[in-house]
């Protein structure tokens, strides 16, 4: 699986996890060059508190457009130390 966007290979894994219609790639797996850590949090009943990257490719900023669980609740923890993209990121096989 490859994540997307600007043309630029965001993430790249054979290794991902679905869950709920979205992929979560191995944080190994990531670009981190092109991830910024943003401010935002939401909250999910059964996952947890999820954080937020922007994603930034050649000065263009996709706001919030990458989330992880950093301490996921225990049904989830299978998705600990991944993240997943979303906002325009096309995630291919």
């Amino acid at each position: 699986m490859k994540a997307i966007w600007n043309e630029k290979i965001i993430a790249e894994s054979d290794e991902t996890i679905p869950v709920e219609g979205n992929r979560y790639f191995p944080a190994e797996s990531v670009n981190s060059e092109y991830l910024r850590k943003s401010d935002t949090q939401t909250i999910c009943p059964w996952k947890g508190t999820a954080s937020y990257y922007d994603v930034v490719v050649d000065g263009q900023v996709n706001e919030d457009a990458a989330w992880y669980y950093a301490d996921p609740k225990p049904a989830a923890l299978k998705i600990k130390g991944h993240i997943a993209f979303w906002k325009g990121i096309s995630v291919l096989p």
